[in-house]
This record gives structure tokens, sequence and C-alpha cells, in this order.
């Protein structure tokens, strides 16, 4: 008997040292409520571009000025900079730090974001540029490079929201966004004009949030799936398409209505960057907080169903 409680007792202390060890590093932004995530991997770190969320604790949507900048060099340790980019930087736009993204072509930095037009009724995107990461960003076009009144494919007017670009092999740039349609067009090599016209990308249930990578020799296309929001995604061997669709990757988020996805591969791992609402204790669908877990793939190419965790990356 008295060995028996000894075995316990060990058992129970190596429990408690290994509940000590692990942290939660979920959500990875403590400092301010952040939304919309999107990751760059430039050099050896990792760049992390996201909305802030300024809501007050009893006003039910969203108030978002400027957007932020985190790095980091393990995906654990994340490192605050200026806030390099304000709605108020393009002249032509009144409201609305919505999604966007970074991509890196020629030594400079494109920060492709969603915004309210000054003048044509409906969310816009801009583009703004960079010589650094962290920039500062300056609009690139004084202008919007796409209008509410240039996609028809649904009569709403925020459809032209959440820019997503890829860089092919080839070096063909692509644009992808949209709100209840799914839009794409080429983009030229200035990265700041149309290469040809605007298509559609039918998927099922797409609500937003569109983001395209690749692995291997396939395309992903992940998306906001439904409402409130999955993440759900479908696979080509083109970028073009066709595309199928291959189911959820990712569950509604905590106390989120939305759900936004980034994936990245950094140093031989990939990585499922999103949001949910979770931080206590005002965090909810309009203050929400970016988290990171894993991703794996099978070996047919699909990807395993990503596991949202308190723990994160360890």
């Amino acid at each position: 008997m008295k060995n028996l409680f000894t075995s316990l007792s060990i058992l129970l202390l190596s429990l408690a040292g290994t509940a000590q060890s692990v942290k939660f590093n979920n959500p990875i932004i403590k400092d301010q409520y952040t939304g919309d995530p999107a990751a760059l991997v430039y050099k050896d770190k990792v760049y992390l571009y996201a909305g802030h969320d300024e809501a007050p604790n009893d006003f039910n949507f969203y108030k978002m000025n400027e957007w932020v900048v985190y790095s980091s060099s393990d995906m654990k340790k994340w490192e605050s900079h200026p806030v390099p980019l304000k709605v108020t930087d393009f002249k032509w736009a009144k409201s609305d730090a919505w999604a966007s993204q970074v991509i890196e072509r020629n030594g400079k930095f494109y920060w492709f974001v969603t915004v309210e037009h000054g003048s044509v009724h409906g969310k816009a995107i801009g583009v703004a540029v960079s010589d650094s990461p962290i920039g500062p960003f300056k609009d690139a076009l004084g202008k919007a490079l796409i209008t509410n009144d240039m996609t028809k494919f649904t009569d709403i007017s925020w459809d032209d929201i959440d820019p997503t670009v890829y860089i092919d092999t080839d070096g063909q740039a692509y644009l992808f966004w949209g709100n209840t349609s799914c839009h794409y067009a080429k983009l030229k090599e200035n990265m700041t004009e149309l290469d040809g016209p605007i298509q559609h990308i039918e998927l099922p249930h797409f609500t937003e949030a569109p983001w395209i990578h690749k692995h291997k020799d396939w395309y992903y296309l992940s998306y906001a799936y439904e409402f409130p929001e999955k993440i759900a995604y479908a696979m080509s061997k083109s970028i073009n398409g066709p595309w199928e669709f291959k189911g959820i990757l990712n569950e509604l988020a905590g106390n989120s209505n939305t759900n936004h996805q980034s994936i990245i591969d950094f140093k031989g791992q990939s990585y499922f960057i999103y949001h949910n609402g979770a931080s206590i204790p005002h965090g909810g669908s309009f203050r929400r907080s970016v988290c990171v877990d894993k991703l794996f793939y099978n070996k047919d190419g699909t990807m395993k169903r990503v596991v949202m965790t308190s723990e994160g990356i360890q």
C-alpha cells in the first residue's frame, strides 16, 4: 500500500510539472484585439498583418481604422511594430480597415486592403506599397484598384472585400477576392493594375475570405463557408481551376461569427493562422484575437482537419 501511495504521488507530481510546462499561447496577440490575419514569410521571419478591432465593449459592429503588423522568428514570440497603414492613408477611402494581405515582389511589399470607398458606393480594394515588410506603407495608386461597380456577379455592395494575392511559379500574379461571390483576375507585374477580365469561381457555400496557397503540386483555395463561418477548401492542379471541393478544414471559431484564415509554410512546418473571439473578458465577433495552430497534409494532398487549441505553438 505504501509503494502504491508513493507511485501515485510521483505520478501526480509529474502531471503537475507537465501542466505547468505547457503554456497557453493562443491567442498570440494579447496587447490589442486583432482580426483577419494574413501572414507573409520573408527571409527568416513571419510577418503577421491584421486589422485592429477597436469596437468598445458595448458596440456590436466592426470599428476598424488601421492595420497592424507583428513579426516572429519562431511562431511563439511576436514582436509588435508601429502602425504601418491607416484608412486615412487612402485619400479616396472613408472607413473600414477590413481584411488584407501583403506580398513581396522585386524587393517591394504590396499591401492589398479592403476599405469603404468615399465616392463609389460600397467596399473597394486598394493597394499600398513599401520598401520594408513593416512599412510605413503609402497608397500605390491614388485610387482604388477594385470598386463595387466593376463586379456584377452579385447585387450586394460588400462583395469586393478580402483580397488574397498569389504569384505563380511562372511569375504571373493573381488577385482573388469576394463575398458571396468569389472573383479573381490576373495582375500586371507592377502589382497595381489588372491584366485581363475579372472572372468568377463557383464554390459551395462561399461566404468570403479566400486564401490561395500551393503545396507540392496542388493549389489550394480555402475560404469562409456558410455563416457563422467554418473554413472549407478546394484543390486544383491549376490556379485557373477547375477546383474540386474537399470539405471542411476548420470548424466554427470560438465566440466569433467570422473565421478568417492564412496558411503558410515556415521552417519545414505548415501553419494555420486564424482569429476567434474567445479572449476574456470582452472578446467576440467584433473584438477578435489572432491564433495559430499547426496544419498537416494527408498523402493524397488533402489537408487534415485543423484542431484549434489553447496551447498553440509550444
